[in-house]
């Protein structure tokens, strides 16, 4: 179950006052209209700059992926945002990102983000897969796939898995991504992969999101029946996600996913 989302000044003053001794004094706290992963998401306005927290109670299923997330940022920095600090306060972990400048990605076949998002992913495929604990992509997949298909997943990279235009901010040189909770070691075109969903979700067709795939390096990496086994899981999983939800972009990614597979499945 997602958490509950609340208003930063919900959090215990015990625990703004520990974000305050780190950031200054909080004149203002703009809520993420998007996210289900934290209870507590903004945007803070200080006398010294802006940041963006994230906050959730540390008995919450989901608190390992804020020890995941602070354990990747070193690694990430120059994709994504600068971990300030991770602080566990009254029993909340916090934590607290440099803001970035921008808007978020838009997918639209029009779009002039779609370059930038492109160049976000080769730069992402160049990074070293740290020595972190990370889960595999064939074991993330496992569940949707048969075990003669995990192979292709396999891999040494290291892939962010979510390419919600949301977790991606745009400005007018580049594009950065957050949200690294989910970091995964797998084959290097996975998430060029997970991008077409999200593409066809935007007004791609299934041709249109593969060819923009295919403009990062890692995509030549993949196989044809590699990346339909993927396209058959991606729809699986989003379907066990999505099983009974009547939220909107829930409801969009479904379909999106559902009809890759459906293409992949027609060009065998």
């Amino acid at each position: 179950m997602s958490p509950t989302r609340i208003a930063y000044g919900q959090l215990p003053a015990a625990v703004r006052d520990r974000i305050s001794q780190i950031v200054g004094m909080v004149t203002a706290a703009d809520p993420a209209a998007e996210g289900l992963n934290s209870a507590v998401a903004a945007r803070l306005h200080t006398s010294g700059g802006r940041y963006f927290v994230k906050a959730l109670p540390v008995e919450h299923r989901w608190a390992w992926a804020q020890q995941r997330e602070a354990e990747i940022a070193p690694y990430v920095d120059t994709v994504g945002a600068r971990l300030i600090a991770r602080i566990v306060e009254a029993g909340w972990d916090v934590l607290i990102f440099e803001a970035l400048h921008g808007h978020q990605a838009d997918y639209s076949p029009d779009s002039n983000d779609l370059e930038h998002v492109t160049q976000l992913l080769t730069r992402i495929g160049n990074l070293p897969c740290p020595d972190t604990p990370l889960r595999h992509a064939e074991q993330r997949l496992a569940a949707y796939t048969s075990d003669d298909m995990l192979p292709y997943f396999t891999g040494d990279r290291l892939l962010h898995t979510d390419l919600n235009p949301a977790n991606i901010i745009v400005n007018d040189h580049e594009a950065r991504i957050v949200d690294w909770g989910w970091a995964t070691r797998g084959a290097a075109w996975l998430d060029a992969a997970y991008w077409v969903s999200w593409l066809i979700t935007a007004g791609h067709t299934p041709q249109q999101a593969e060819w923009w795939a295919a403009q990062t390096p890692a995509w030549q990496t993949a196989t044809t029946a590699g990346v339909t086994a993927f396209a058959e899981a991606n729809a699986r999983m989003w379907a066990d996600i999505g099983a009974g939800s009547t939220d909107a972009w829930t409801t969009r990614i479904l379909a999106a996913s559902t009809a890759w597979s459906q293409y992949r499945r027609a060009s065998a």
